[in-house]
C-alpha cells in the first residue's frame, strides 16, 4: 500500500479512515497532459525509492502503475485506474478507493512544474470538515478509526468551483513530489 499512500496520499495520506471522499467521480470526457505520461520517481521518508508509470489505458482513461525499488519487485506493484479534468488554473485526478476506504472516490490535484516535476496535492480534510460545517459543500462526516473523514456529496460542479476559489488555495496541502525518471 505504500505506492497508493505515496500518489493519491491521504491514505491517500496514510490517515487511516481520515479522507476526503467524494459520492462521483471525474467523468472519462477530458485527456490529461501529455507530460503526465511516463515513468516518475521520487524517495519516501523511509528512504525508499518510490516509482510512478502513468500510462493511457482507454479513452481518457489513465492507469498509474506504482512499484517501489524496481518493477522487478512484485510485491510492490499496485495498479490503479484514473481520470482527470482542468478546471481553472489547476488540474485534478479522480480514482476509486477500495471497499475498506468506502468505496467512493477520492479526488487530489496535481501539476507539472517548469522543473520537470510532478506535484501531487490532497485537500485539507479539516478544512474540508469546517466548510461542510458551515455549509459552503454538502456532504457528512464519516467516523473512522484513525480520525474522522469526510465523503462529499456536492454535484462535481460545485465542488470544482469551490476548490477552483482562490480564496480556498489554502485547502491543498503538497503530499509528494516526483521528478521524471531518468532525470
Amino acid at each position: 500500500m505504500i505506492a497508493w499512500r505515496a500518489l493519491l496520499a491521504v491514505s491517500f495520506l496514510l490517515l487511516g479512515g481520515c479522507l476526503v471522499t467524494f459520492k462521483d467521480p471525474i467523468p472519462a470526457n477530458e485527456a490529461a497532459p501529455i507530460p503526465l505520461l511516463g515513468e516518475w520517481s521520487r524517495q519516501n521518508e523511509w528512504g525508499e525509492q518510490l516509482y510512478l508509470q502513468v500510462t493511457l489505458a482507454g479513452s481518457s482513461v489513465y492507469k498509474a502503475q506504482t512499484y517501489v525499488d524496481s518493477p522487478d519487485n512484485l510485491a510492490s506493484v499496485e495498479e490503479y485506474g484514473f481520470t482527470v479534468a482542468h478546471h481553472g488554473r489547476r488540474w485534478y485526478l479522480s480514482a476509486g478507493l477500495p471497499k475498506s476506504l468506502g468505496a467512493n472516490f477520492a479526488i487530489a490535484g496535481f501539476e507539472l512544474t517548469t522543473s520537470n516535476e510532478l506535484v501531487i496535492y490532497n485537500l485539507d480534510v479539516d478544512r474540508i470538515r469546517q466548510d461542510l460545517e458551515q455549509g459552503t459543500l454538502q456532504g457528512e462526516v464519516i467516523e473512522g478509526g484513525e480520525g474522522d473523514g469526510v465523503l462529499i456529496s456536492s454535484p462535481l460542479e460545485a465542488v470544482f468551483s469551490y476548490l477552483d476559489d482562490q480564496a480556498n488555495s489554502d485547502v491543498f496541502i503538497e503530499v509528494a513530489r516526483y521528478q521524471r525518471a531518468g532525470d
